[in-house]
């Protein structure tokens, strides 16, 4: 699994979104790194790493499966983890098989509703499947900040503060990811169930309230109703993917998650 290492301390893995790439995490790593060894992995199929065994479907289960082995090659015992979205999901049922020292997901997927979970896929589909010729069209709108907002605005909530280098190669990324395809598809199978078998695991889970994809005000209640002995909190004003619109605020949450920053 193609990895970047920063740090010292207990180790947390951190683990992308559907699309994504490790390089999302970013604008968080070195708050991270004060405390913490951080590695932060490109899910199989995205980024850097080679998709799933040939059979493999690219289920959360799956690539829960596949960051277990991960944890093994690295001799990884118990580390800290942190996702966001399909990485949130995969973090819980890391969670639940008490794979990890602690879990924090970011805008979780799983709580959704049918309807709800067909409308993240319809977007994301869309924003997917753009032919070739019109790709090259969009792509240098990524050098302002009104273009990064209207190609990134359903995922970052201040997608003007992304440096024009990055959204250009995010979107590079996203489009060119192997494994999207089948791993939205494979949404349909996956909704978080059974929250008090996590009872022996830290959780925490963040949502951004200006959440455009999973939505803050449907979705995040569900996970409180489902994870109550969890530690739930709101990102003010960030969007489904955080990092960026405010890395201190994230990075204060996710800290506070590992153990590393108690609470105010």
């Amino acid at each position: 699994m193609n990895h970047h290492r920063r740090g010292a301390g207990e180790p947390l893995v951190l683990i992308h979104g559907i699309g994504s790439r490790w390089q999302v995490w970013e604008p968080v790593i070195d708050a991270l790194a004060e405390h913490h060894d951080v590695i932060a992995a490109d899910v199989p199929g995205f980024g850097r790493s080679p998709s799933l065994d040939p059979g493999a479907a690219p289920t959360v289960f799956a690539f829960a499966d596949a960051f277990e082995r991960f944890f093994e090659e690295l001799g990884l015992r118990r580390p800290h983890v942190a996702g966001n979205s399909m990485g949130g999901g995969i973090v819980l049922e890391l969670a639940r098989r008490g794979a990890v020292g602690s879990a924090t997901a970011i805008s979780p997927v799983g709580f959704w509703t049918s309807r709800e979970r067909r409308f993240s896929q319809l977007v994301l589909g869309l924003s997917h499947d753009i032919p070739v010729p019109v790709r090259r069209t969009v792509l240098p709108l990524t050098s302002v900040g009104a273009g990064r907002t209207l190609l990134m605005g359903h995922i970052f909530a201040r997608p003007w503060r992304i440096p024009a280098a990055d959204a250009r190669s995010t979107l590079e990324d996203f489009w060119a990811a192997p494994a999207f395809s089948a791993a939205l598809a494979a949404f349909g199978g996956y909704v978080f169930r059974a929250g008090h078998e996590l009872r022996l695991v830290p959780v925490t889970v963040a949502w951004g309230s200006r959440d455009r994809l999973l939505l803050f005000g449907r979705q995040a209640p569900r996970a409180r109703r489902a994870l109550p002995d969890a530690h739930h909190v709101t990102l003010t004003g960030l969007g489904h993917t955080p990092f960026y619109d405010d890395p201190e605020m994230v990075a204060g949450a996710m800290l506070r998650g590992t153990g590393a920053v108690r609470a105010a």
